[in-house]
């Protein structure tokens, strides 16, 4: 089974324009064209903490949210949201708290893709550094307490450079560390700070970031994306 995974930091829809766009955002979100993807920065930080993309907007697309808000308006859980194509049945999804010295979270779901049990974790990890490692400690706990075989993708915002320095050092044994590129700044992008990482239940059949002309405008980060397949049991 291949399946296209993508994560993208949306910025709230304001683009390296300074222009609040959800159409452009789903414009790229149509190129990339992923199986499953995980956004970041898909709410409001203030007030009833609305998402920028609206559900209506999302019924037009291929894909589906999955149910993860604790506010009516919102779309995820501290800005982390996950879409899925419509055909796959979310089997459970919860959001996660983080230890967190920021509004910091991710999101987890099991996904039935045609008849496997695939789990998807979408985070965004704090940008000044201090809280990484324990966070990512804490979703590695949190995934350890997953029954049987548990196939899995984590990918997000890591606000990470080094690809394994750092609280990347947390991901032991049986994690594939994927570098799809730079994705940081959209236009001339320098940083690897968008991160896949795949248990090893995959094989990696490729990994980049997508650079139109489309995405280099409606985010200050690009997508990043991997397509992976799982090996049989």
């Amino acid at each position: 089974m291949q399946l296209t995974f993508a994560s993208y930091n949306i910025h709230k829809a304001v683009g390296v324009d300074r222009r609040r766009d959800p159409d452009r955002i789903i414009s790229v979100l149509r190129e990339v064209d992923a199986d499953v993807i995980a956004l970041q920065e898909v709410d409001r930080r203030i007030g009833d903490r609305a998402s920028v993309l609206s559900r209506a907007a999302l019924d037009d697309t291929p894909w589906k949210p999955v149910q993860l808000a604790k506010r009516p308006r919102s779309l995820g859980w501290h800005g982390n949201a996950i879409l899925v194509r419509r055909e796959y049945e979310v089997i459970e999804a919860e959001p996660l708290d983080l230890p967190t010295l920021e509004p910091r979270g991710a999101v987890r779901a099991d996904i039935d893709c045609h008849g496997r049990r695939v789990r998807v974790i979408g985070t965004h990890l704090d940008l000044s550094g201090l809280r990484r490692r324990d966070q990512i400690k804490a979703i590695l706990a949190h995934h350890g307490q997953c029954a049987g075989g548990c196939p899995t993708i984590l990918m997000g915002d890591f606000n990470q450079w080094g690809a394994r320095s750092g609280a990347m050092r947390e991901f032991g044994d049986g994690w594939q560390l994927l570098d799809p590129g730079r994705s940081f700044p959209s236009r001339q992008p320098v940083a690897r700070l968008d991160r896949i990482i795949a248990s090893g239940d995959w094989d990696v059949h490729a990994a980049g970031v997508h650079h139109s002309a489309l995405a280099a405008q409606a985010s200050d980060h690009l997508p990043v994306l991997a397509t992976l397949e799982m090996r049989k049991i």
